[in-house]
């Protein structure tokens, strides 16, 4: 299944509820999202059908293996770029949001190097 950044932004989303409070219920990524409760459920479906995520019978929403990798990639990639864009003095809000777009965008290779670099950098 090919992911687009809308589906790894709400992956993201529930990794970070899950974080926060131990368990995600769709009204609770609405809300975190600032999205439409039908906009959630039409997203959880397909996140289910293609294996990202599994509901249970009381409705609580969990990442599967394969999710649970893709979420932790993308999360991993929106805190690095969020303090690299804060330290060249970018304002917060904005480094957040520019974050969220190229953390979607940028190659696995690209993305090892900039670590890499970043790294050396504190050595």
């Amino acid at each position: 299944m090919n992911l687009y950044a809308s589906r790894e932004d709400y992956l993201e989303a529930i990794l970070v509820l899950y974080k926060k409070f131990g368990s995600v219920r769709s009204v609770d990524i609405a809300r975190h999202m600032g999205v439409s409760k039908p906009s959630v459920c039409h997203a959880v479906n397909v996140l289910c059908d293609g294996g990202f995520l599994t509901k249970d019978d009381k409705h609580f929403i969990s990442l599967t293996e394969e999710g649970r990798k893709v979420a932790e990639k993308i999360y991993e990639r929106h805190k690095f770029f969020k303090e690299q864009l804060i330290s060249a003095g970018v304002r917060p809000n904005i480094a957040e949001t520019e974050a969220c777009r190229i953390e979607h965008c940028i190659s696995d290779e690209s993305f090892l190097k900039l670590k890499e670099h970043r790294e050396k950098g504190k050595g």
